[in-house]
């Protein structure tokens, strides 16, 4: 399974329905960097994303989005095969 990384606040809705989904597909670790903690974390997503909104989610090296892009990959049928490299 490929790493997840997802840029995210404590106090964030959004984060705790990506979370719940991506553990309903499997994943056992997602790498959480908490913005609301560490300023800079929040300028690297910025540079990295172009958005400043929570939560990015990175599946490997594909730049997946927010919750609601996550929730749309899967009902696509695509956040599977992202997440297992098929």
């Amino acid at each position: 399974m490929k790493p997840v990384k997802m840029y995210s606040t404590q106090y964030c809705p959004y984060c705790d329905r990506a979370k719940r989904l991506l553990r309903e597909r499997g994943v056992a670790q997602i790498d959480e960097v908490r913005v609301d903690l560490h300023p800079q974390e929040r300028a690297l997503m910025i540079e990295r994303t172009g958005q400043r909104t929570v939560p990015q989610i990175f599946i490997g090296d594909t730049h997946v989005g927010g919750c609601d892009d996550l929730y749309a990959l899967d009902r696509r049928g695509g956040l599977l095969p992202l997440l297992h490299g098929t």
